[in-house]
């Protein structure tokens, strides 16, 4: 029974690290300079990783539309931004609980229930931030575009693009 909880635990905390570094990946790749973007700049902010497309790049934005979701985006990124040092110093209290319990003589569900609860929380805000995103930048699309963002979507779901290599592993390992 304790094991099990222990590896819920571990399982949670793995998931919000790699909800962490995705974010943090997104907010750098998404960062804009002021300087006249390069072909190399150009072509990468295009495509992703993995040399998949980057749908938004297939969906013939407007000026304006272009404007309102790199508004969007850098406002999520200035958010996190500015709360960096916190989510740090957060992370590493969290680390530090999850190491006393352990390194503790006999195992404290009632900490452990505690320390998962409060990482479900900051899990559950992630994913509440990350659906709003989405849907402002969705109000930005037209109709066609949309549609058109759904099946770029789907196709690269039945081409085997699920998410984040983290995950990716995870899943392999289980």
């Amino acid at each position: 029974m304790q094991m099990t909880q222990m590896k819920k635990l571990l399982m949670g905390s793995v998931l919000a690290m790699s909800s962490v570094l995705t974010v943090t990946a997104c907010s750098s790749v998404n960062a804009s300079t002021e300087a006249a973007p390069t072909a190399t700049k150009m072509q990468h902010k295009s495509m992703y990783k993995d040399g998949m497309k980057n749908p938004m790049a297939e969906l013939d934005l407007t000026a304006t539309q272009k404007a309102q979701i790199k508004a969007i985006m850098q406002e999520k990124s200035g958010d996190r931004k500015n709360d960096r040092a916190k989510y740090q110093a957060e992370r590493m209290q969290m680390q530090q609980q999850m190491q006393a319990l352990t390194n503790a003589n006999t195992l404290d569900n009632a900490a452990i229930n505690r320390l998962a609860d409060q990482q479900a929380a900051k899990t559950k805000q992630r994913f509440i931030e990350r659906v709003q995103t989405q849907h402002a930048i969705s109000q930005v699309l037209t109709v066609e575009q949309r549609a058109k963002m759904a099946q770029l979507k789907s196709e690269r779901k039945a081409k085997g693009y699920h998410g984040s290599k983290q995950r990716k592993m995870h899943n392999q390992a289980q």
